[in-house]
């Protein structure tokens, strides 16, 4: 099989052996689907026929059946007649119709079609076929029963009865009622009348007479009304759907006006010879209308008959159709649910995605890529592998909802990808991996974070939902500058403090050792025991903690809570490992990374402090900053690459300034 877009062609294949997983990976999707759209722009439209050709095609077809069945039904009643059967069982008595023996030799004329008119009855005809009758029969009931009918068909009134049937049968048959040729008879019959007043001839004189007679000018006033009726054009049909039989299956028509710059929204898929509807997608004229389903088969589209055609060729077919869209489907088999309004659902993507390079979603054209920390609105799961969503800030200038993996889905195959990793892992150089291994454990010692990872390995990264959250004037959120050491944020944090003081404060450290001369407890720090310090590690509130020369250091979250009572924005300096016990408190930290900038930049950034460091050194900062945002990323709210002191300063204050003027994204649960 295979399936199709409306933006573009994709031919897929399905089938094959060995495809179990990857069916699985494909969210149940063993197809890939074609989106179907008319881009191209609306033009003029013309007057519609007087009558649908799709109607008048079933009108047409059930026509025929009806006279079929007609037809058999009059052999069946002539074989079933009760005289017949009569005449069967005794057949010396009776008498000999000439008329029926006569047709009894003809051989059977063929059905009439729709088209033709059939046969009327005449009235010389029934009058010889009733005197032949007559001198066949011998009792008198008989001879009484004809003369009665004969009687009957002698009388005007009824004779002139058969006339109008006769009209009326052979009007009604016609493809199409006569059209009328004018709405002013009336007024044309009037200037004749006028005109022939000064005519002396006979033919003339009876002319004006008939048409000066009162019933005549009534009969063409009549005719005028009706015509005026008849010749207005006929509206053109509006959306909707209509119900009826074709073929001995039951369709439904229905009608979409899709718009110049909305596309119509919907996937289609191939089914042996059919064209089945895959998918409903949000935004589109489709999905708007209500009338389309998933599982419909399409039979025609404005009259083009789409049964037997690959989904290339249904694109191609509709991207030289617009306006009103008309569309010929059997209904899908399947009981259509009631429809549940979805709630939107807002989250953060954890990880990056590209559909033109991914080879499970089900439509490539439709495929909605992001990058990590994004905001994404998904506006329908009811497919739970295949969610749609909107990327913040495209709802205006996107009108179809794009397709993202679901989460679920996303987890499974991100499992699957790791463990075809680990399964390669032994062939590495074992000296590598145990460096590899060594040093990041040599790193956890150097910040003693002990479960203040802030990434466990095992977590499989998705989706965060989030929600917008406006800080209160009394209470700022903390702001936490994260990088490696030598992008400047320690610098950038300590001009914060020292250019606005009464607006910025840092958080008061806690340490073990002993009080020097001129400090004092709550300003230079909290001295506190290490029985103490070692309490409060435990309980998880040091946002970060280390030891230098057998003294125990660490920041508290009560200590960035005390600046927050002041009404004061806190500004700290963390490493990433930091994160965790941060974000999982109710302080709702902004997070920034300071980047570093290229490398020759970063070089003449730190001549500026009188550093000159060696070009590996430089290689390491710039690796430990991407290996910060590959793994801790999808936490940082912005990031400020630091090219420029001065320009990374202005940046910062901007994005500060901002958290008092617009609400920001934050996780949801922050808000419970």
């Amino acid at each position: 099989m295979t399936t199709s877009h409306l933006n573009g062609h994709v031919a897929g294949e399905g089938g094959g052996e060995g495809r179990g997983g990857d069916e699985e990976l494909r969210g149940g999707q063993q197809h890939r689907e074609m989106a179907v759209d008319c881009p191209g722009e609306l033009g003029s439209r013309t007057l519609p026929l007087r009558r649908s050709a799709q109607l008048e095609r079933i009108r047409q077809h059930q026509e025929d059946l009806r006279r079929r069945k007609e037809e058999e039904g009059r052999q069946l009643d002539l074989n079933a007649s009760l005289r017949l059967r009569k005449l069967s069982q005794h057949p010396h008595i009776g008498i000999d119709n000439p008329t029926f023996l006569q047709d009894s030799h003809t051989p059977l004329q063929p059905v009439l079609s729709s088209q033709h008119t059939p046969a009327l009855l005449e009235l010389e005809e029934l009058l010889l076929s009733l005197k032949q009758v007559r001198g066949c029969l011998a009792d008198q009931q008989s001879q009484n029963d004809i003369e009665l009918v004969l009687t009957l068909l002698h009388k005007s009134d009824f004779q002139s009865a058969l006339k109008i049937h006769n009209a009326v049968a052979a009007s009604m048959h016609r493809p199409s009622p006569p059209y009328p040729h004018t709405e002013q008879a009336l007024q044309l019959a009037m200037e004749v009348r006028s005109l022939l007043q000064q005519c002396q001839n006979k033919e003339g004189l009876e002319l004006h007479s008939l048409l000066s007679e009162i019933h005549v000018q009534s009969l063409l006033q009549a005719h005028d009304s009706i015509a005026e009726k008849e010749m207005e054009p006929e509206p053109l049909p509006t959306q909707g759907e209509t119900l009826t039989q074709w073929g001995g299956e039951t369709v439904k028509i229905i009608r979409i006006e899709k718009a110049k710059d909305i596309p119509l929204g919907a996937t289609v898929r191939n089914e042996m010879e059919s064209v089945v509807i895959s998918r409903i997608v949000r935004g589109g004229a489709a999905e708007k209308s209500g009338l389309l389903s998933e599982g419909d088969e399409i039979l025609e589209i404005n009259g083009v008959e789409i049964r037997g055609k690959d989904v290339n060729q249904v694109f191609d077919i509709l991207a030289d159709m617009h306006g009103l869209l008309t569309f010929v489907l059997i209904p899908s088999t399947h009981t259509r649910p009631p429809p549940v309004k979805e709630n939107v659902v807002h989250v953060k993507a954890h990880f990056d995605y590209d559909p033109s390079d991914d080879p499970y979603v089900p439509c490539r054209e439709l495929g909605l890529s992001f990058q990590k920390g994004d905001i994404l609105h998904i506006i329908s799961q009811s497919d739970p592998n295949w969610w749609q969503a909107y990327r913040d800030g495209d709802e205006d200038n996107q009108p179809l909802a794009g397709l993202v993996p679901g989460k679920s889905f996303q987890q499974q195959r991100e499992a699957m990808k790791q463990t075809i990793e680990e399964d390669k892992e032994p062939e590495k150089s074992g000296k590598l991996w145990c460096a590899k291994k060594n040093k990041r454990k040599r790193k956890k010692l150097l910040y003693n974070a002990h479960r203040n990872d802030d990434v466990d390995n095992e977590e499989i990264l998705t989706y965060e939902e989030m929600a917008l959250y406006h800080q209160p004037a009394n209470r700022k959120r903390p702001i936490a500058l994260i990088g490696p050491t030598g992008c400047g944020q320690a610098e950038l944090r300590q001009r914060l403090l020292n250019n606005q003081p009464d607006r910025f404060a840092g958080a008061v450290p806690h340490t073990t050792r002993s009080r020097r001369e001129g400090e004092q407890s709550g300003r230079d720090y909290h001295f506190v025991s290490r029985q103490t310090f070692e309490a409060e590690q435990t309980a998880g509130k040091l946002i970060e903690s280390g030891e230098f020369e057998k003294n125990l250091y660490g920041t508290s979250t009560d200590s960035v809570r005390q600046v927050i009572n002041t009404g004061k924005i806190c500004v700290l300096c963390l490493h990433t490992q930091a994160l965790k016990v941060l974000r999982s408190s109710d302080l709702k930290p902004y997070i920034i990374f300071i980047a570093p900038p290229s490398q020759e930049r970063l070089r003449a950034l730190l001549a500026k402090d009188n550093k000159n460091p060696k070009p590996e050194e430089l290689r390491d900062i710039i690796e430990r900053a991407r290996e910060m945002e590959q793994s801790c990323g999808h936490l940082f709210d912005a990031i400020i690459v630091n090219t420029d002191q001065d320009k990374a300063f202005n940046e910062l204050l901007r994005l500060i300034n901002k958290l008092d003027t617009e609400p920001q994204w934050v996780p949801c649960s922050w808000l419970r």
